[in-house]
């Protein structure tokens, strides 16, 4: 119970107040969306990226997570192309719902949830936190390949429903992303620390920045959006994200031989709600982005529940 009201108070409510903040202002003064998504892409999601990247440390042992979490993308590109399949979506939808099972909100919700999991209940041992930091490492790891490929892959499907192969490719190059990842890799490399010189607090305050403005962006989004809580693929989507994010975690965790902490911190992982980022990316590219919005808001809602569920659940099967 403590979780889950956590998890409501901490995570859900404040995602949802500030949504709520941007559904009032687009409603109010007719904001740009479209300008608001370039910023983003331009300005707040690079930012994010390269000092993610940048100060993150990458130990060798958790290699074997960054290839779990490669994995995990290649399952749900699998899952969401069956499943599209099935239900005849056009190359439109099909990417749009491709896009909403593939990347998940492993940051703002992901890696607070796991730092919190992990400094709390029976993971609180005399008042230390033994576990924190090997959760929390995994955590970051999952984060990347979801920043990396969200910011890629995501682009991709997203502007190939409405653009050939070369118009798409030409868009995605054209994006600052792509280059910001290579940068904050290369610059790792030089004996030169960057968060040593006095711009980087811009940098700091461009990644701060991004979640509460994706959140207003999505809320100015949805205030011009016909919303409607009978839309089954919506629920499909939320229901496929949710739920069977964690089922195919859990397969990969047993074909990579994961356990105790790391298994139990991927597996919660794999069961957090859409990115933000995927509507936005529907936005940039207009595509289905009334469809990706609310998947956004709906999956967000309902992971209040599946999230407590999967916490229990890891922590019987994966004990530590």
């Amino acid at each position: 119970m403590r979780i889950f009201y956590y998890i409501l108070t901490s995570d859900i409510l404040p995602i949802f107040l500030i949504i709520f903040i941007g559904y009032v202002l687009g409603s109010k003064f007719k904001l740009d969306v479209n300008s608001f998504s370039k910023i983003n892409f331009y300005v707040f999601v690079p930012g994010f990226i390269f000092v993610n990247i940048y100060t993150t440390k990458i130990p060798l042992d958790m290699m074997k997570v960054l290839v779990f979490a490669i994995s995990m993308l290649l399952a749900n590109v699998a899952i969401g192309s069956i499943i599209a399949k099935f239900r005849n979506y056009d190359k439109g939808y099909k990417n749009a719902f491709r896009n909403s099972i593939m990347f998940y909100n492993s940051g703002n919700i992901g890696l607070s949830l796991i730092t919190l999991v992990f400094t709390t209940g029976p993971y609180l041992i005399h008042g230390k936190t033994p576990y924190a930091n090997m959760a929390i490492t995994a955590q970051i790891m999952v984060l990347l390949i979801q920043n990396i490929s969200t910011n890629s892959i995501g682009f991709f499907l997203a502007s190939s429903a409405s653009m050939d192969f070369k118009d798409s490719m030409k868009k995605i190059f054209s994006m600052p992303t792509i280059y910001a990842i290579p940068a904050a890799l290369l610059l790792k490399l030089l004996p030169v620390d960057l968060t040593k010189i006095p711009i980087w607090p811009a940098a700091e305050y461009i990644k701060n920045a991004f979640v509460p403005f994706a959140l207003i962006s999505l809320g100015a989004q949805l205030s011009y959006t016909n919303i409607s809580f009978k839309n089954k693929e919506v629920y499909l989507s939320a229901v496929t994200r949710l739920l069977g994010g964690p089922i195919i975690a859990f397969l990969l965790i047993k074909i990579f031989g994961f356990s105790g902490v790391v298994a139990q911190a991927l597996m919660i992982s794999s069961s957090t709600p859409s990115a933000v980022n995927t509507a936005l990316i529907a936005v940039e590219f207009d595509n289905c982005k009334d469809y990706a919005s609310q998947l956004v808001m709906v999956s967000t809602l309902l992971s209040t529940i599946t999230l407590t569920l999967v916490i229990y659940v890891s922590r019987v099967i994966f004990p530590v």
